[in-house]
This record gives structure tokens, C-alpha cells and sequence, in this order.
């Protein structure tokens, strides 16, 4: 793969050089221009992808699908959570290969962007030809999953402390 070296990426930095090797036939890469949707936040999704190079950001929209909020006067009910660049390696959609469930945010290319892809098949079908490499990957990612829910909660806490703060003042 155009001499990636998968060592350097983060999720993989558990791995033997040969089992970086069984982990990287099951990845191929593509590139995104500037501008172009990675993935839809309310779209089924089966693919992990890994940024490699450039830059992405990360939005969420602020509004439940269909609800209106008159007071709200904004051009775009969308919150940005997150930018991200390459040099970290950042994981995106690792949740679909858990779930089949929908896109959790929008990922969109800030930048021309290069990704590593592999879907929810291959990567199980890896981890059952490999099980010791599986449970590595899987180890890797449940941690990153279990960091993104402790920051939430954390977010969630003080989001509610606010609203709490906020309508006892305007009592």
C-alpha cells in the first residue's frame, strides 16, 4: 500500500510486524477530494476508515430529525465536535463494525483526503481466521469507544448542570 507504514497508526501499535501484515490485506486505501462526505450522520454504515492524510471534520446535527424550534434562527442546525488531521491516525465509523446501526455524525473532507477502509466483514472474517489479532483490535477499539463515553458523560453533566443553573435563575 503505497509504503503506508501501518506501525505508525495508533490502532495498530499493539501488533507484531507479521500481524501487521494479516492487517493490512484486509485494508485498501481511497482518497476523498475537499468538500466530500466520508459518512452521513442517519446512514447505515459497515466501514471503518482510518485517516492517513489530510483533514476531516466531525458534526452532529442539533435538532432531533422533523423538530423545529422557533427561537432557534440558525443557517444550519449543525454542531462541529471535532476537526481532526492525519498525524494522529484518527479511527471514524469504528462503530459500525460493531453495530449495524446508523452513522452517529457527519465526517466531512476539510482537505483532499486519503483513507484506509476495511468493512465489518472483513475485518470479522480476519478475526475469526486470526482470533489473537481479533481480540487485540477489538481490545484497542472498545478502548477508544470506552474513552468517547466518558468524555460524553462528562459533557453531559455539565450540559445539564447549565440547563439546571439556567431555568432556577429565570425562576
Amino acid at each position: 500500500m503505497n509504503g503506508l507504514d501501518f506501525s505508525c497508526i495508533p490502532v495498530f501499535q499493539d501488533l507484531s510486524p507479521e500481524e501487521l501484515g494479516k492487517v493490512q490485506v484486509i485494508f485498501r486505501e481511497e482518497a476523498r477530494p475537499s468538500g466530500s462526505v466520508i459518512m452521513a450522520e442517519g446512514q447505515v454504515g459497515d466501514e471503518m476508515f482510518i485517516l492517513v492524510r489530510g483533514q476531516v471534520q466531525i458534526s452532529k446535527a442539533m435538532l432531533l430529525e422533523g423538530m423545529s424550534v422557533p427561537l432557534l434562527n440558525m443557517e444550519s442546525p449543525r454542531k462541529v465536535l471535532a476537526t481532526l488531521k492525519h498525524d494522529a491516525h484518527p479511527v471514524l465509523g469504528e462503530l459500525a463494525l460493531i453495530d449495524a446501526d446508523l452513522r452517529s455524525a457527519t465526517v466531512r473532507a476539510v482537505t483532499d483526503c486519503l483513507f484506509l477502509i476495511t468493512s465489518r466483514e472483513l475485518f470479522f472474517g480476519l478475526a475469526q481466521r486470526e482470533p489473537e489479532i481479533g481480540v487485540k483490535l477489538l481490545l484497542t477499539l472498545g478502548r477508544r469507544m470506552a474513552s468517547t463515553i466518558r468524555r460524553s458523560n462528562s459533557e453531559v453533566v455539565k450540559l445539564t448542570t447549565a440547563l439546571a443553573l439556567s431555568l432556577r435563575k429565570g425562576i
